[in-house]
């Protein structure tokens, strides 16, 4: 007898643990949200069991629920190696390789390495932005099978990483904003009378990061890095850009570089997992490796 319980449904089951409730879930998975429940309803009905109590506020996952969350999850860890280790095995050459990048590098970065890697390989690739924790989780969790993204001091015991270049950063504010009025060295303290323009961190599961952000300073927070520029030319804080972009800005007056502050380099690293390598993997860390800097607009 043929099982009720498809991958498509466990993947839904992970992706509304992981993401909280059926919207969010149906967001990640680009789904109807009433498309989701009626595939989890039908499913209860097919097993005869609840897989979410629906007595609350929120529906929460019952214990027979749970137990098919987590043995389910064991299943798509699985399969996927398994799809994975076949393609492989049977030609060396990955289907499909996701490359992630932190949201301060432009993704026209890449371009160029999808350009040629398809003269040499049909290799998908998929060009994911994540910022902050997110970069490492993606990595760590398999979203990623490689990284690009800024330097930090502990990298994780399977991960092997090479440095790639460097960007220059400089702290802004609009032209307007009243923080080009002080004067004085411009450390931490002072810092924390301004609001400060973040970008989320898009990690699911670990810790956010936070990066030149003081613990009583305020902060206003977007999803990406175009949101960011847009808000620090409306003036809305302070915060901090790649050079190249940041002297655009600057020569056409939108951004001010504030007073009291000096350019700082961080390296742009390179990282992947020392156990999964196939040929396309391994093309485009000699890739990189060869040509980002040459190539690179930060």
């Amino acid at each position: 007898m043929q099982s009720p319980i498809t991958l498509e449904a466990l993947h839904i089951l992970d992706a509304i643990e992981r993401r909280g409730s059926f919207a969010a879930a149906a967001n990640e998975l680009d789904r109807a949200p009433s498309s989701l429940s009626y595939q989890i309803q039908k499913l209860e009905q097919d097993l005869d069991i609840m897989i979410f109590d629906r007595s609350g506020h929120k529906a929460n996952f019952t214990e027979a629920g749970k137990l098919i969350l987590e043995r389910g999850r064991l299943i798509l860890e699985a399969t996927e190696k398994l799809v994975n280790d076949a393609n492989v095995l049977a030609n060396g050459w990955e289907l499909d390789l996701t490359l992630a990048f932190d949201g301060i590098i432009p993704v026209s970065n890449f371009f160029e390495l999808v350009n040629e890697l398809s003269n040499v390989s049909s290799t998908r690739v998929r060009l994911q932005e994540e910022i902050l924790a997110g970069c490492w989780e993606a990595l760590n969790v398999g979203r990623a099978d490689l990284l690009v993204a800024p330097k930090i001091d502990t990298l994780p015991q399977d991960v092997k990483a090479e440095t790639i270049g460097e960007m220059e950063m400089i702290w802004v504010a609009a032209t307007s904003h009243y923080v080009h009025k002080r004067s004085g060295e411009f450390d931490d303290k002072a810092r924390e009378k301004y609001r400060i323009i973040a970008i989320a961190d898009t990690a699911r599961e670990q810790p956010a990061l936070s990066v030149n952000i003081t613990q009583r300073q305020p902060r206003l927070t977007v999803t990406n890095f175009s949101a960011k520029v847009d808000a620090l030319k409306q003036g809305l804080g302070i915060g901090t850009l790649p050079k190249q972009l940041a002297l655009e800005l600057i020569e056409k007056g939108e951004l001010t570089q504030i007073k009291g502050t000096e350019t700082f380099t961080i390296d742009v690293i390179l990282a992947w997992k020392r156990n999964k390598i196939g040929e396309a993997k391994s093309w485009c860390i000699q890739y990189l490796m060869k040509h980002f800097k040459q190539h690179s607009k930060i």
